[in-house]
């Protein structure tokens, strides 16, 4: 048996790393049952700072790019044609707000410790790229907590607490410490790093490379 740790670094704000996981789901179903894949998630801010009331996504990106809003509205409809073949909802993705993504990263964590932090993290890309939904918003949060049959209440108190503030904060300093200043990255084995929404079969083969020299295969 061939082991891999998989972690994540990613943002819920970020239409590439909700395409890059739907193609590693499609190259670990390629790699079969010889390969054992523990994913794990961890945080990425893109806008740390946001507060308060979000923006239309166009121009907020078109700004921060310095690009057109019809170059950025042909990007994002690029990305909605990538997501559909590969069976993600990014209906609203070009009609979102930009929002913090801080609690839902806390939702995240706490998410994990029910064996439910990919479902977590897929429900909130959903609700953020398919029904262009706030994910900053605490209602909007515990719906996609009820949707995953989780205890609405407990994660009530989650939210309301400080609770996997150090552990988000944590994240973030360890990798953008090591270097990672785009999302999303793949780190394997602890030790090599796939940067960006790579193609299935380009995964394939580096994972398959990577457990070959990784101490760690089996």
């Amino acid at each position: 048996m061939n082991k891999l740790q998989i972690d994540i670094v990613s943002d819920i704000a970020c239409p590439w790393c909700a395409i890059g996981y739907a193609r590693l789901e499609q190259a670990m179903a390629k790699l079969g049952s010889d390969y054992e894949c523990n994913v794990q998630w961890h945080a990425f801010e893109l806008n740390p700072g946001h507060d308060g009331q979000g923006e239309p996504i166009l121009p907020a990106l078109a700004r921060k790019y310095g690009r057109s809003e019809d170059e950025m509205r042909a990007g994002q409809s690029q990305m909605m044609a990538i997501a559909k073949d590969l069976g993600i909802n990014f209906e609203k993705l070009q009609e979102r707000y930009t929002c913090n993504t801080f609690d839902a990263h806390r939702l995240v964590k706490w998410a994990d410790e029910h064996g439910q932090q990919t479902a977590m993290k897929q429900a909130l890309f959903e609700t953020y790229f398919g029904k262009g939904l706030d994910v900053s918003d605490l209602d909007i949060l515990l719906s996609c907590v009820e949707g995953l049959g989780l205890d609405v209440e407990q994660a009530r108190k989650v939210l309301a607490s400080d609770l996997y503030t150090d552990e988000v904060r944590a994240d973030e300093a360890k990798y953008q410490g090591a270097g990672v200043s785009s999302v999303p990255a793949f780190i394997i084995n602890n030790q090599y790093l796939i940067s960006g929404a790579q193609e299935p079969d380009t995964l394939v083969k580096a994972l398959q490379d990577i457990s070959a020299e990784s101490p760690q295969a089996g």
